[in-house]
């Protein structure tokens, strides 16, 4: 439960301090007293946004800390998911500075947003007046059946199937896709395959075509050039080789009496020998060159098949156009195994979906097995509050389309006067009966869900009278189950209270300030007067004061 609440520097909240207890806590003041601005601090506690509207002085940080008592409420586990260290006195804990940066704490320990929000939902419940009108809000209605159902594990192993296949169902939607258009493209990827491998591309086949081509046209040339090298080295009589072999054999001769003629010899004859090898190689590069115009003519076919095929595929090498070639080869394979991979999620699909159509089966089941409970509860409880000839009803219905919730849809249908059709709650109820339908509904979620504290934000809106006294019974039964903290305007719902907190405004130093305290008894005969009749001191609004608070 909450224990206790501390605020500072928030909106009209200079500090405050106060201690809630178990049970029914009332809490009153006069319209503009600051109520909403106590929910509006507590809410940051409970993960919601702010800005730094909140700050009331903007040089200093805005602070939110609330004790729960937890440690009859299995909230072990989370905070071991969380990382958290566990006390039964937790603390929730939040801070807004005035560069706008939003801090939270769990027991000191900073979390994000998240989390804080996480475990407040587990801590508390806070009934607001918008929630009347969500109360005409399917997914709202089907939320609270789950709740009564306390199917949640049920919807847990729904929604893990429904994830489940909802991931294969959209693989396979995409595969299907890749194939379905891999299919338009499949003769288009052919032709232009057939058009690569037929060509027998080879690695560095064009350096060598672009070499030979150079060689072809400028063979008269080379045959010319290479030949002529050949006869003047090794010509006849006149050939330079012979008249060196002359020179070579006249140094070694005088190399017996002269010494540097000897040295003189050795070098002439290596150049000899170099210049022989050099004739050789001129001659059989001669004999060997020859104009061939049809290998011309080939060479340039085969060049001019591999720029055009270049140009086509904007590639600038015969590499590039392998690497081309495969890649549709890939792709004119892949289309056939699209067709076996589509098979085995077909079957996978079938599958899961079974498993997810058992799931949604038994989520259905258990959210129809409380309608009569559901139904009978609520009335019951609309009977109480003056509502005798209440008429309330689940309908369900499939939806089209299933989701994170399963595929059912429900609807409250309702009608408080006599053998009159129940139509759907947002189309006939008024605000009065929004309210005591909210109620009923809450008493019975209260049932099922282990929630240690709830707040009701003027649940009482729309009644009076016989019918408030009514209500202010059923929040006391409440009560007894969980801690009820209760802000109302009616003194019959106030005097119900265990424990009676006022919301007052005060000045000081032309400065207007909130805060909230806890009444004596006496006290609480002076609120009730006040909230009777205006007047606390009206002794007749004394007396009845008196009497209702007995």
């Amino acid at each position: 439960m909450l224990q206790s609440l501390y605020i500072k520097n928030y909106a009209l909240i200079d500090r405050l301090s106060i201690d809630f207890n178990s049970g029914f806590n009332i809490i009153t003041g006069e319209t503009g007293a600051g109520k909403s601005i106590l929910l509006g601090a507590l809410g940051l506690i409970l993960g919601q946004r702010a800005d730094l509207s909140v700050l009331r002085d903007k040089s200093k940080k805005c602070t939110v800390e609330g004790s729960f008592e937890v440690k009859n409420y299995q909230l072990t586990d989370f905070f071991a998911a969380n990382e958290l260290d566990y006390d039964d006195q937790t603390i929730l804990r939040r801070e807004i500075t005035p560069s706008g940066k939003s801090r939270a704490f769990i027991n000191d320990t900073p979390v994000n947003l998240k989390t804080i929000r996480e475990l407040a939902l587990r801590l508390i419940d806070i009934h607001s007046q918008h929630q009347n009108l969500e109360l005409g809000n399917r997914q709202f209605q089907l939320n609270l059946v789950d709740l009564v159902a306390q199917n949640q594990s049920v919807l847990k192993s729904y929604q893990q199937a429904f994830r489940v296949y909802t991931q294969t169902h959209n693989e396979y939607t995409e595969l299907l896709e890749k194939a379905e258009q891999a299919k338009k493209d499949l003769d288009y990827y052919q032709f232009q395959f057939n058009q690569l491998d037929e060509a027998k591309l080879k690695p560095e086949e064009q350096e060598e075509l672009e070499a030979e081509q150079n060689r072809l046209e400028h063979a008269e040339d080379i045959k010319l050039t290479f030949g002529q090298l050949a006869d003047d080295l090794e010509g006849d009589e006149a050939g330079l080789l012979t008249r060196l072999k002359e020179h070579v054999n006249r140094l070694g001769k005088m190399a017996d009496y002269f010494d540097q003629a000897g040295e003189l010899n050795q070098r002439l004859e290596s150049c000899y020998i170099e210049l022989q090898d050099l004739a050789g190689e001129s001659q059989s590069i001669a004999e060997r060159i020859e104009h061939d115009p049809a290998r011309v003519e080939l060479v340039a076919e085969r060049l001019d098949l591999i720029y055009s095929l270049q140009q086509k595929f904007h590639a600038d090498s015969v590499a590039g156009l392998i690497e081309i070639r495969e890649d549709l080869d890939q792709k004119i394979g892949q289309v056939a195994s699209y067709d076996e991979t589509l098979t085995q999620l077909e079957v996978q699909l079938a599958k899961e979906e079974a498993v997810l159509n058992k799931a949604a089966n038994e989520l259905t089941e258990s959210r129809m097995a409380v309608t009569d409970k559901f139904q009978q509860a609520v009335v019951s409880m609309l009977q109480k509050l003056g509502m005798a000839n209440a008429v309330f009803q689940l309908s369900f219905a499939k939806t089209n389309q299933r989701g994170m919730t399963g595929g059912d849809e429900v609807r409250f249908l309702f009608n408080a006067n006599k053998n009159a059709e129940a139509q759907e709650i947002s189309k006939i109820a008024s605000g009065g009966e929004m309210s005591r339908l909210m109620l009923a509904l809450k008493s019975l979620i209260t049932d099922s869900k282990a929630l240690p504290t709830i707040i009701f934000d003027e649940i009482d809106t729309g009644i009076s009278g016989e019918i408030a006294v009514k209500m202010g019974d059923i929040l006391k039964s409440i009560s007894a189950r969980m801690q009820v903290i209760n802000i109302t305007h009616l003194p019959q719902i106030a005097a119900k209270g265990d424990h009676h907190y006022q919301v007052y405004k005060f000045d000081e130093e032309e400065q207007t300030f909130t805060s909230i305290r806890k009444l004596e008894e006496h006290e609480r005969v002076d609120e009730l007067a006040q909230m009777l009749s205006g007047d606390r001191h009206s002794d007749t609004a004394r007396e009845t004061a008196r009497e209702l608070l007995e």
